[in-house]
């Protein structure tokens, strides 16, 4: 199993980052192999000034693109199983992972348009764990912004490029959280790291919802 672990934190020390690093510790400890995108370290470079900056060439060029750009689209084509770890901000997520949406899934690899309204799913056979913490309680995620952010994540970006989301993880009232709370989200979520390296693909997504 290849698991891509994406952190979408633009600030480095953070408790996602904790959480990653159980994840990733225990995937790689049940034999997969592991890579990091670090959204805290991998900066995009420039912003896009025309649609060149932005798509893969029709004849499947990439040199035109920035090689960070390039390096992460390889990595999520690397992927058999990605975990996106990020904090709720604004009700969605930060900009950095929206970035990261924007440059690598939108370049042209993930999915293609044709000449209906449908467009062609290429990163069908892939799946994805979400795993999202926050400061406000469960019930305000779910019922004043109507999971927006995982929602958006798992149906509008990851599914609409054919990865399945079989799990979502939402730690509630991060900030107010005990030493010995932290300590038994850190081991649950190495505990899916464990359970994610060796899994089979499963239907349907099954969403973990953790409260305060």
């Amino acid at each position: 199993m290849n698991v891509l672990v994406v952190i979408g934190h633009p600030l480095a020390g953070s408790f996602g980052h904790a959480l990653a690093a159980s994840y990733a510790d225990a995937a790689r400890a049940a034999g997969a192999e592991v890579r990091v995108i670090d959204l805290a370290e991998r900066r995009f470079p420039h912003d896009p000034v025309g649609q060149a900056d932005l798509h893969i060439g029709r004849d499947g060029s990439r040199d035109h693109l920035d090689p960070g750009i390039v390096a992460m689209i390889d990595d999520v084509e690397w992927a058999d199983h990605l975990l996106i770890v990020y904090p709720q901000w604004w009700g969605t997520y930060p900009a950095a992972l929206s970035a990261f949406f924007d440059r690598v899934f939108l370049s042209g690899f993930a999915f293609a348009r044709g000449s209906g309204p449908i467009s062609e799913r290429l990163l069908t056979g892939r799946t994805a764990r979400i795993v999202m913490t926050m400061d406000s309680p469960g019930f305000w995620h779910r019922f004043v912004y109507r999971t927006a952010s995982d929602t958006a994540i798992s149906r509008a970006t990851l599914g609409f490029t054919g990865i399945r989301t079989t799990g979502i993880t939402r730690l509630a009232s991060v900030r107010f959280a005990s030493a010995e709370r932290r300590a038994g989200w850190l081991a649950r979520t190495g505990a899916q790291g464990r359970a994610d390296a060796t899994a089979r693909p499963r239907r349907g997504a099954r969403r973990d919802a953790v409260a305060a």
